[in-house]
């Protein structure tokens, strides 16, 4: 056979093996992402409906907002951090998080969390919320999270810091918090609304009444060293987008 006919056929074998054979491309890895556990119950939902209509997987981790920003100052890789505004400005100045990223979430107000059929305080005035204080035999709330600082805030300016101090409750976690109301231990638990709906065997007791209610506020920011920039802020646009307004409504939080 002349030489140039068997040259041919080995580039024409060449190519047949190239065609036949399949090619995998490399998944994008997943983005990573810190959130405080007052989004947890939003971000759970939300974060399904991303990986389904982006092909594109989220690891998130839950915390205290005061606890992942210190994983962050101590060097935690991440792509993205959902905390409160304090948290997120803070690690915007020590440049952990970009600064042209940072986008307000949602807000969750304050509620009172009590053991399941138990009977609910009264919270329609600032007044009874007050009356509903004093009376109860125990409180708890996270001494450590956003809710438990707006709380005691809130405690000391009613004027109430004596007369609650010694039947409160600090705990480290909200599991904690619902630990505590599920044994007795605890008549009354504070944490934020959007944290008490998901919780078993706890139901939600009522809202602080307008005129004393505090909101924990949800900031996003994207990780000033994101290994994909552009893959995180398509997420925060995912978060912010008019069809995740109904999420964050039924899981007890609203647009900021």
């Amino acid at each position: 056979m002349p030489r140039h006919v068997l040259a041919l056929s080995a580039v024409l074998l060449g190519l047949v093996n190239i065609i036949a054979t399949p090619t995998t491309q490399a998944p994008n890895p997943p983005l990573t992402v810190l959130s405080s556990n007052g989004y947890q119950a939003v971000m759970e939902d939300l974060a399904v409906r991303f990986e389904r209509v982006k092909q594109r997987k989220v690891v998130v981790t839950y915390d205290l907002a005061s606890t992942l920003k210190q994983r962050i100052e101590s060097g935690t890789a991440f792509d993205l951090a959902i905390l409160t505004p304090a948290a997120i400005d803070d690690l915007i100045t020590s440049g952990k998080i970009a600064a042209d990223s940072r986008t307000p979430l949602a807000k969750a107000g304050l509620g009172f969390a009590i053991k399941a059929g138990a009977r609910k305080p009264d919270v329609t005035s600032a007044d009874a919320f007050k009356r509903s204080l004093t009376a109860a035999a125990s409180i708890a709330y996270v001494k450590e999270g956003a809710s438990g600082v707006a709380f005691a805030a809130l405690v000391q300016r009613l004027g109430l810091s004596d007369a609650l101090g010694p039947k409160t409750k600090l705990t480290a976690t909200r599991d904690e918090v619902g630990d505590a109301l599920r044994r007795g231990d605890a008549q009354l638990g504070v944490l934020p609304i959007s944290e008490i709906l998901p919780m078993t065997g706890v139901e939600l007791g009522g809202a602080f009444p307008a005129d004393v209610q505090s909101y924990i506020v949800m900031v996003a920011g994207a990780g000033a060293r994101a290994a994909d920039g552009r893959a995180v802020r398509e997420l925060i646009a995912f978060l912010t987008a008019p069809e995740a307004r109904p999420v964050i409504t039924a899981k007890g939080m609203e647009r900021p």
